[in-house]
């Protein structure tokens, strides 16, 4: 198995891509293939140079890690038809949620609920969690041992950042929630993702469970 030239890298790089259909590292691939990081980087390179503009393929990076996804400019079009099966969108209270977790993570759920103002946030987390842009990163050193929440590879991908240092300012982005919530700003705020309602009654998940019997038994102290 002999990789002929600098073309023959790119695609061979570009197929890998195509059939993970998900994020891989770079150092990675760059053992596998017996290179180095450089020359996969090279590669990478010139993949996003090629894949860009108008391409309905982009090469993203993050983490170190590269992957192949869909031009954010035809998210319109993309939505029309695979609309039945798309992602459920991030509801107005779970975006809020994910604001606070990825600014002040890693961080409980009591925390958010104090910082939202709200009594339970059960839900929201649950439909973060089972999106993959959160997730159970320990547990804090207090009473009952609650469970600090924070952000994943996935969350960075859905809102392409490279990492968390790109995130805008927070209460700028808090603001932009709180106009999206208000109503009065609907550019792009469903673009990507259809809305849904959240059923009255849903089973919780059982990592929430003990959180929920956590501020249960709080209550009944006060």
């Amino acid at each position: 198995m002999k990789i002929e030239n600098k073309e023959n890298l790119n695609e061979i790089i570009f197929s890998v891509l195509f059939v993970a259909g998900e994020g891989i590292e770079k150092s990675f691939i760059a053992e596998k293939l017996g290179l180095s990081e450089k020359e996969i980087d090279g590669a990478i390179k010139d993949l996003q140079k090629k894949y860009s503009g108008d391409s309905g393929v982009h090469i993203i990076t993050y983490k170190n890690k590269v992957q192949l996804a869909s031009n954010p400019e035809y998210a319109d079009f993309i939505g029309e038809v695979l609309n039945p099966i798309r992602e459920k969108t991030l509801t107005r209270a779970a975006l809020e949620t994910l604001a606070i977790i990825a600014y002040k993570q890693p961080i409980t759920k009591l925390e958010i609920e104090e910082i939202r103002g709200v009594n339970n946030c059960d839900y929201a987390i649950q439909i973060l969690d089972d999106q993959g842009v959160i997730e159970v990163v320990g547990r804090k050193d207090a009473v009952g041992k609650p469970l600090l929440f924070g952000t994943t590879d996935a969350f960075l991908k859905r809102f392409n950042l490279q990492d968390l240092a790109e995130l805008p300012d927070y209460d700028g982005l808090l603001e932009r929630i709180r106009v999206i919530e208000d109503g009065s700003d609907k550019s792009k705020s469903d673009s990507l993702y259809n809305e849904f309602k959240l059923p009255e009654e849903e089973e919780l998940p059982d990592f929430l469970k003990d959180e929920q019997n956590l501020t249960e038994v709080k209550a009944d102290e006060e």
